[in-house]
């Protein structure tokens, strides 16, 4: 199981980072960030099964960050962390679906106890999603093949608006709800393909209603549900990154996902999904080994490649700028390069084949490796100057990136070239 942990006191975030017994235990810390707002890309980039968070943070709080998760990836556990027992928080934790409600100081006893209890319904509740997708293969069938025919006709050139609301009035009928203000179509292709299908339909038979798969001769199509055309598109891209890493875990192999636009009706679904399979197409003739492309839209290829790379060259000029600011964001760069948050997400990994939490970070590593080489400035200031706040939080990413710590490194490298 993957942990991921937010809190903004640095203290609770090395306790248990440090304290923890992480190696004798079937966890792994995948992650960590000092607020909300930091921590949803890295969750995004990291996939994690169960994330701890505290209450309150700076910039998003533990309960918007609760939301959020439930509305984009509700198939993760949410453990809440909180220095104060108070009803209202307990009552709010419990309304947006959090597992366990812990109060600090928490000992490695208590928290293995909640992660055991939080892993064990998170495996019962996907053997109990697996058996009954298993059980509904084999009992019904029919309603299966009847569903898959009737989505089928949203993915039809020919099909009608009248066709369209007859559909989601006859599925609605089936006990299947797929009324929504905006939807997005997901096309991905997989080797094998049953692997991948069961994938596939796992992932979207746990997604809460928001996400309904049917099959397609070279993979799977996602229908993907949205409230806002913000959260359809987070929520597609959130699907997707799942997706591609359960693919890769069972070793699927040429996988390709492509993203359609955003539409408000169902019957410009089709328009949607015809762009999602003409974006996937592009990453066979690129020959990618795998790849996520969101929203070409009315632009020629080359012309879409070109503009991309620009705006990604913008973003990283920008980030060379202030990255020493530690309050500096996904979401303040994608601003200035007037881009959505998940969009924006998707292109800077797609050009720069890293994250931009990685691209960050590879930014402030550089500098502080240069300073700690050619200056006497102490680690703490160092760690001000490239933007982190707290000189033991950059010793630790300084130390899991370079290898060593940067006492070490200055030891080694003080007025050597590099």
């Amino acid at each position: 199981m993957k942990v991921f942990l937010a809190d903004d006191e640095i203290v609770i975030r090395e306790g248990i980072r440090e304290s923890f017994p992480w190696d004798e235990t079937p966890y792994t810390l995948v992650g960590e960030a000092p607020d909300g707002e930091m921590a949803l890309p890295i969750i995004r980039d990291t996939n994690p099964d169960i994330v701890i968070t505290d209450i309150r943070m700076p910039f998003m709080d533990g309960l918007e960050l609760c939301r959020t998760l439930r509305s984009q990836m509700p198939w993760i556990g949410i453990i809440v962390l909180s220095g104060y027992d108070e009803f209202e928080y307990a009552r709010q934790c419990i309304q947006l679906g959090v597992r366990e409600y812990l109060l600090k100081p928490v000992t490695s006893d208590k928290l293995k106890e909640v992660l055991d209890k939080v892993s064990a319904q998170l495996l019962e509740e996907r053997k109990t999603l697996e058996h009954a997708a298993s059980l509904r293969a084999r009992m019904q069938s029919d309603d299966k093949f009847l569903k898959e025919k009737l989505i089928g006709v949203f993915y039809n050139e020919e099909s009608t608006e009248e066709d369209s609301r007859n559909v989601l009035k006859q599925l609605s009928s089936m006990g299947h709800n797929l009324a929504s203000p905006f939807y997005s179509v997901i096309d991905v292709a997989f080797t094998p393909l049953q692997t991948g299908l069961e994938a596939a339909y796992n992932l979207a038979a746990n997604s809460g209603g928001i996400v309904f798969a049917t099959s397609s001769r070279t993979g799977a199509r996602l229908l993907v549900l949205g409230k806002t055309v913000a959260e359809t598109e987070e929520r597609a891209y959130a699907f997707a990154s799942s997706l591609v890493q359960e693919l890769e875990r069972l070793e699927c192999q040429e996988i390709r996902v492509g993203i359609g636009d955003i539409v408000d009706r169902p019957e410009s679904i089709f328009s949607s999904f015809k762009a999602a399979r003409h974006i996937r197409h592009l990453i066979v003739e690129r020959k990618d080994k795998r790849s996520i492309i969101l929203g070409v839209r009315e632009m020629g290829d080359v012309d879409q490649d070109r503009k991309e790379s620009a705006v990604i060259s913008d973003a990283k000029l920008f980030m060379l700028d202030h990255f020493s600011d530690p309050n500096l964001m996904l979401q303040d760069v994608a601003k200035e390069v007037s881009m959505s948050n998940s969009r924006f997400s998707t292109v800077f990994s797609q050009q720069s084949g890293q994250t931009f939490t990685e691209y960050l970070m590879y930014l402030r590593i550089n500098k502080a490796k240069e300073l700690l080489r050619t200056t006497d400035e102490k680690a703490s200031q160092i760690a001000s100057e490239v933007g982190y706040n707290d000189s033991h939080y950059f010793s630790y990413i300084f130390k899991k990136n370079v290898g060593i710590t940067p006492t070490d490194y200055r030891n080694q490298y003080q007025n050597l070239p590099e």
